[in-house]
């Protein structure tokens, strides 16, 4: 067992079993940690912390479907100490961008677990500094506020690419932040009062001043990400590519 030390709550967000299993025996064979949450989707994470629930030490899958581990990182407003846990070294780069502690690769042992928990224990010991007052940007007539967590958020639209639906919230995507705002693609798509902002999917709607090719029935957009254009959408999608 490790040394006595400060108890750190802790949450597991994996979408296969065996890993989560895994985990929880480390975790129970760690006198400094205590698991107090183990699930197996992130939408359920994002959901237990949007309620309140907080937790010191976040063990994070990557790869999970309808919303992975980075997006919900992303968007998680003050994300606790972040493990990381993938079977796929792709994503480091990534992860480190989002300052996670550490990023186990599966499958790891008992040694490999407890080193990254002894670098938690450090950053969380370690004092707070305090953060620079942010400087507000000028509104734009392209700004709208939307709800995010427990807080509205001015986005300029400008500077979004596409908005996609995800079960009982839509994903505001720009070039740089995802934003997962708990409404319906319905609801928000009444509140846009931008034209070139159009509906190319039922999952889907699109900036239209951001594309920047046609191809294989998809638009694409910075990044070289691809947007469906579904078949029932696509004679008004056309009709209106050149008038923007």
């Amino acid at each position: 067992m490790s040394a006595p030390g400060p108890l750190l709550t802790c949450a597991i967000i994996d979408d296969e079993e065996i890993n989560r299993l895994t985990l929880e025996h480390y975790i129970s064979l760690t006198d400094s940690l205590q698991v107090v949450v183990s699930l197996d989707d992130a939408l359920q994470g994002l959901n237990y912390f949007r309620a309140g629930n907080r937790v010191d030490v976040l063990f994070l899958d990557i790869q999970m479907p309808q919303l992975n581990g980075l997006d919900l990182l992303r968007v998680l407003p003050d994300p606790p100490i972040v493990i990381l846990t993938t079977a796929h070294e792709d994503f480091a780069v990534d992860a480190f961008d989002l300052r996670v502690t550490d990023y186990l690769v599966k499958p790891f042992d008992y040694a490999r677990f407890s080193r990254a928990v002894q670098r938690a224990l450090q950053q969380h010991a370690a004092p707070v500094p305090a953060p620079a007052a942010p400087v507000a940007p000028g509104p734009t007539d392209n700004d709208l506020f939307v709800k995010v967590n427990s807080k509205m958020v001015r986005i300029n639209f400008d500077e979004v690419l596409y908005i996609e639906a995800l079960s009982d919230y839509v994903i505001i995507v720009t070039d740089k932040q995802k934003y997962i705002v708990y409404t319906t693609m319905k609801s928000l798509d009444a509140r846009l009062p931008f034209d070139h902002f159009v509906r190319v999917h039922r999952s889907y709607i699109l900036n239209m001043k951001r594309i920047e090719a046609i191809e294989d029935g998809a638009a694409v957009v910075p990044g070289g990400q691809h947007v469906p254009i579904g078949k029932s959408y696509q004679d008004a999608f056309f009709s209106k590519l050149n008038r923007i």
